[in-house]
């Protein structure tokens, strides 16, 4: 078995998170790179890991370029889509965990903005309208939960209180301490009794497209797309064909492309809520992934394995 490798420089894009480090553990140093300027008080080849800005762009990705020694790349976000091809062969890392509660309570909302008629409600108090109707409403309603991660389990945690009937889907069928889990190869089938589809499986080459055209028209009129998890896992084009038809209904965090086009019919939709892929930004954010990170780095500095290792780089063992 190989010794673990040794971390003791990483780096973190803001000053807050640089602070929120302090007292560092003996052994590590941590200094500020903002990827606009050069690491402060560090040469590139000294660096060992770094926490990846928590958005941006992807300039800050040709960084990573100057950095020879890298054994981890951290993520403040829970997807890392994107995140190994830069990396290289360095370890990558999420923050599992640290939006959790946050976009599970989003999906809550997007579902009982949808079912009960508030987005339309907004719309009626800018023209002064009082327009009461009825709506399908969360209670009772039969909801199919792709993903049952981290996030997955909090969105389901959250539902049982609203009383719907709960499908959990992910990549292979078996039962777990919730009960049953449906492969996504069953995924067609099961759409057809579904009024509420959720969506927070994570992007990769198997689920990418997943929900596609077949799901989509296997759905019953009136049902709810609801995805908060990447947008390439919905098919944009199939979904926009859909929702412009006014078959489906749709409640998105994320989309494909992302921002849409200024004229993409998805905006002018009055059955379709879009936000702008802030599932996980809430101000819970802040003391949640710096206490990550404090744990993060006691673990680095007593030479243990990163936590969410999702691409393992040079911890592999051999």
């Amino acid at each position: 078995m190989s010794a673990e490798p040794k971390v003791r420089t990483i780096t973190v894009p803001t000053r807050q998170l640089l602070d929120s480090l302090a007292p560092l553990p003996g052994g590590m140093r941590a200094v500020l790179w903002d990827f606009e300027s050069d690491p402060e008080g560090a040469g590139y080849a000294d660096i060992d890991a770094v926490v990846a800005p928590y958005a941006g762009g992807n300039g800050w990705q040709q960084g990573l370029r100057r950095v020879p020694n890298l054994l981890l790349l951290q993520a403040q976000t829970t997807g890392y889509d994107g995140l190994p091809e830069v990396a290289g062969g360095a370890a990558v890392a999420s923050a599992a965990g640290v939006h959790a509660a946050a976009t599970a309570e989003l999906a809550v909302g997007l579902m009982l903005a949808s079912l009960r008629g508030i987005d339309a409600a907004v719309r009626d108090q800018q023209e002064s309208r009082w327009n009461p109707h009825r709506y399908p409403g969360l209670a009772d309603r039969k909801v199919t939960l792709v993903g049952v991660g981290g996030i997955g389990r909090e969105i389901a945690s959250r539902l049982a209180p609203f009383e719907v009937r709960l499908t959990r889907v992910g990549s292979t069928a078996r039962n777990d301490d919730g009960g049953r889990v449906h492969g996504a190869d069953e995924l067609v089938r099961l759409a057809a009794d579904t009024e509420v589809l959720v969506v927070i499986t994570p992007l990769n080459e198997s689920t990418r497209g997943l929900v596609g055209e077949q799901v989509l028209a296997a759905l019953p009129d009136g049902a709810l797309v609801v995805n908060v998890a990447r947008g390439p896992v919905v098919d944009t084009d199939a979904l926009t064909r859909e929702v412009v038809s006014g078959r489906l209904r749709a409640a998105l965090d994320v989309v494909d492309p992302e921002p849409l086009s200024a004229g993409h019919p998805l905006w002018g939709c009055a059955n379709a809520i879009i936000t702008p892929h802030v599932g996980g930004n809430s101000d819970a954010f802040t003391p949640r992934i710096e206490e990550f990170l404090r744990r993060q780095v006691q673990r680095l500095a007593a030479g243990g394995e990163p936590l969410n290792l999702v691409q393992s780089g040079p911890w592999k063992r051999g």
